[in-house]
């Protein structure tokens, strides 16, 4: 059975809350945060509020500057630390 994706479901109701708290744990702003990814801060907004939904290239972004995974951005994982992760023996490369 196939998985359809509502974007301001799915992405609106994990990745905005677990994005303003990772920017927060930070001491970022919205704009401070924007300026160190290369978007505008409407798009934090956007991402942090459920309206807007950043493209596949831009999650990884956000993932990588919070050492975390695009699965826990998105709450298909609860497993914030990447560094818990690899400790672990789990990477992205199997």
């Amino acid at each position: 059975m196939s998985r359809i994706f509502n974007n301001r479901s799915t992405f609106g109701t994990m990745l905005g809350p677990r994005l303003k708290a990772l920017r927060n744990e930070k001491n970022l702003t919205q704009k401070e945060l924007a300026d160190k990814i290369n978007v505008s801060n409407v798009s934090i907004s956007g991402y942090e509020s459920g309206n807007r939904t950043p493209d596949t290239e831009t999650l990884q972004v956000i993932a990588d500057f919070f050492e975390t995974s695009t699965d826990y951005l998105l709450g298909r994982s609860d497993l914030k630390d990447l560094n818990v992760l690899e400790n672990a023996g789990i990477t992205n490369e199997e």
